[in-house]
């Protein structure tokens, strides 16, 4: 029997698309090399000198792979990433061409600003934008292309992106993260947030997909009704993989790895066809670029197996949307995890005082947390036991309340011993368990050595939530360094300022249930926010507070506040204008002819059974029904149309706010009576595939 010894492993493939630091080192000179180095590690300005000499090196390294093209790849202010594509060319006098690429060419490109999302930062005629090379995220090949992560930013210095905002957060939160531990007598080079992001996402066939133009087009169904089995039975979450969902994720795992994306855990989730995809920690920058890609493989990766993938928070009703877990962490340049509260977190100064900086933030910036999760398809998710609330809260666990409960009140503390067992089973292996349970209802969770952020929706870029939680924090870090600063002992200080912060803000540690309805009384006695929606979310970008943390970080300046403000507006606004529109075409060019078709056969059924004198009573009554559903359909369809029009014609606040309170509601109220006209009207005549079709059938 044969081995599989030429059969390439994880380990073989991994990174071989991307230009590593271990690619770097062996293609460039020692003294680029050191300088880059500098760059990406510690943080230091990039020498404009080696630009020449890395865009040769990799060029070279890019065409061994088969690329005929560079793009600056950038992240404007839509739901996906973006890049202009140009070829390693350049005209010879002989007619010819040869390959070339500059270190002008790697760090600066030059695209059109004006046809993104800007907030008026940008008009049609001022179409001038920069894409400036991030050297902190490695350059990959993919599809023949040497794609270079970039920043992107208008003519007149403003930024358009999410990259930017995360580099300048992640600048701010090392610089006073640093303060913090100098103080404290640990000198660090360099302070960085990590990340390690979870996708969820469905998979459905591919034909049935193209049947759905609500899928299509708006990335969920908009009508659907209850499938005779959902997820009611708990026999999805981690059961067997179906056969062909085995085939696709292999080819995932395969693809991810040679990116040097770090796919680590694959699983099915709650609902039928919904899984997730789970990567190792990795700077906040990378994971951002990261998770992008993971989301665009998945789409391209599951069209070529016959299969759809869907990252929309919601897809189908009456079963679990989909969200995005941010696990959030903060290493120096040694590898220390500074939430890390080792054996005895009362005697770790340093995990305290990071502690208390993390709760102090989610309580000050609650509603710019809230803000930086929200969108049209996380409101369908948010709060509806599934997810979390709407509302801010941190979970600590027993035993680190214990510790902050201590603190608080001047008191000493002792860890517990941490159990262990082996289930009274001698042949089970001894575990020693945790020191406290997990919370999946808690917005914001402590996990061991982490905050798991799991209010994201599965469709964002976690840049967005990442830049904001540093930005936060960097903000606390700055506040809680002040007050050490001062100290002629720092370390012994930690405890008093702990307890301080503890006091002022211990209202947002929640160790409960979130999805409970004493909860939401709870946190409204407490004063804790709860933006219900995105419309009203996003107010938090009009105040005051909000404002000058971001400017006094230099994360977002006024101009690009505002810019953000008009430009999630609108994406609100635009996002509802399209699936409302969907809606009333399909109902109006499927649905009701579906309809009208069964009502005619079924008039004729029943005229046929009169002249024959049989009782025709019940097919009577279930065409009255489907008489009534028809009429309240196109009644509701035409209501839907007009108030669709209205919104439309009102602008910034005003129109989100229509479409919020008006559109909303009518698209739902629709939706009631197509959902019950869908199991009266036959398989044969109903036009698009139903929910058993799509979560039960690959």
């Amino acid at each position: 029997m044969m081995g599989n010894e030429n059969v390439p492993t994880p380990a073989d493939i991994f990174g071989q698309y991307v230009f590593t630091d271990a690619v770097a080192k062996t293609r460039l000179s020692k003294a680029t090399y050191k300088s880059l180095k500098a760059t990406t590690e510690l943080g230091e300005p990039l020498d404009l000198a080696i630009a020449d000499e890395i865009a040769a090196v990799v060029k070279e390294w890019a065409v061994s792979l088969g690329a005929t093209h560079f793009a600056h790849w950038f992240m404007p202010l839509i739901d996906s990433t973006a890049a202009k594509l140009d070829a390693f060319i350049a005209p010879t006098q002989d007619g010819k061409v040869i390959l070339s690429f500059s270190g002008k060419e790697l760090m600066r490109g030059e695209p059109d600003a004006s046809s993104f999302p800007s907030g008026g930062l940008r008009e049609t005629a001022a179409a001038r934008g920069y894409t400036a090379w991030d050297p902190s995220s490695p350059v990959f090949v993919k599809d023949s292309t040497l794609f270079i992560p970039t920043a992107f930013f208008s003519y007149t210095g403003e930024i358009l992106d999410r990259k930017a905002p995360l580099l300048r957060s992640c600048q701010a939160l090392d610089k006073q993260a640093r303060r913090v531990l100098a103080a404290l007598g640990n000198p660090a080079k360099k302070v960085t947030a990590t990340v390690g992001p979870e996708q969820e996402y469905f998979i459905v066939s591919r034909e049935y997909f193209n049947q759905r133009l609500d899928l299509r087009l708006a990335g969920r169904t908009l009508f659907g009704a209850p499938s005779p089995k959902g997820q009611e039975l708990d026999d999805q979450y981690f059961g067997i993989l179906r056969t062909k969902i085995i085939a696709f994720m292999k080819e995932l795992d395969t693809e991810l790895w040679k990116l040097g994306i770090t796919a680590k855990t694959k699983h099915n989730e709650v609902a039928p066809g919904q899984h997730e995809i789970a990567l190792i920690f990795d700077t906040a920058n990378v994971a951002v670029d990261h998770n992008a890609l993971v989301m665009e493989l998945l789409k391209r990766i599951a069209e070529r197996h016959g299969l759809a993938a869907l990252v929309h928070e919601k897809p189908f009703e009456g079963v679990n949307g989909s969200g995005k877990h941010i696990n959030w962490s903060l290493t120096t340049d040694d590898g220390e995890n500074l939430l890390d509260p080792t054996k005895d977190p009362y005697k770790n100064p340093q995990f305290i005082v990071f502690l208390a900086a993390v709760i102090k933030a989610v309580d000050e910036y609650a509603d710019l947390l809230r803000l930086s999760v929200a969108s049209a398809g996380n409101d369908h998710r948010l709060g509806a036991n599934e997810a979390p609330p709407a509302i801010l809260s941190v979970f600590v666990g027993k035993e680190l309340k214990g510790l902050i409960d201590a603190i608080e009140n001047g008191k000493s503390f002792a860890c517990s011993v941490a159990p262990k067992t082996n289930l009274g089973v001698d042949i089970l292996p001894v575990i020693t368990e945790d020191r406290t349970d997990r919370n999946r209802t808690s917005p914001f969770a402590f996990t061991g050595n982490r905050f798991e952020f799991r209010m994201c929706g599965s469709a964002a870029n976690i840049a967005d939530p990442t830049f904001t939680l540093n930005t936060a924090v960097a903000e606390a870090l700055s506040d809680i360094a002040n007050e050490l600063e001062k100290s002629t002992d720092p370390k012994k200080a930690v405890l008093a300022l702990a307890s301080k912060i503890f006091k002022a803000h211990s209202r947002v540690v929640f160790n409960g249930n979130n999805y409970s309805d004493e909860w939401v009384a709870e946190a409204k006695k407490r004063g804790l926010p709860n933006m219900s929606n995105t419309v009203v979310a996003l107010k938090a970008l009009k105040a005051d507070k909000n404002r000058k943390v971001f400017e006094k970080h230099h994360v977002l300046n006024a101009v690009e506040l505002d810019s953000r403000y008009e430009s999630f507006l609108s994406n609100y606004s635009k996002t509802i204008n399209v699936e409302a529109l969907t809606l009333v075409d399909m109902t109006s060019r499927q649905l009701l002819p579906a309809i009208y078709r069964f009502i005619t056969e079924l008039s004729a059924t029943v005229a046929s059974l009169k002249a024959a004198g049989t009782s025709s009573q019940p097919i009577a009554d279930k065409l009255a029904k489907i008489v009534s559903l028809a009429e309240a359909i196109q009644a509701k369809a035409d209501t839907l149309k007009a108030d669709t029009k209205a919104a439309a014609a009102l602008e910034s606040l005003d129109c989100a706010t229509a479409y919020c309170d008006k559109v909303l509601p009518d698209m739902k109220s629709l939706r009631v009576d197509i959902d019950a006209a869908e199991p009266i009207v036959p398989a044969t005549i109903w036009p698009v595939p139903v929910y058993s079709d799509l979560l039960f059938r690959l």
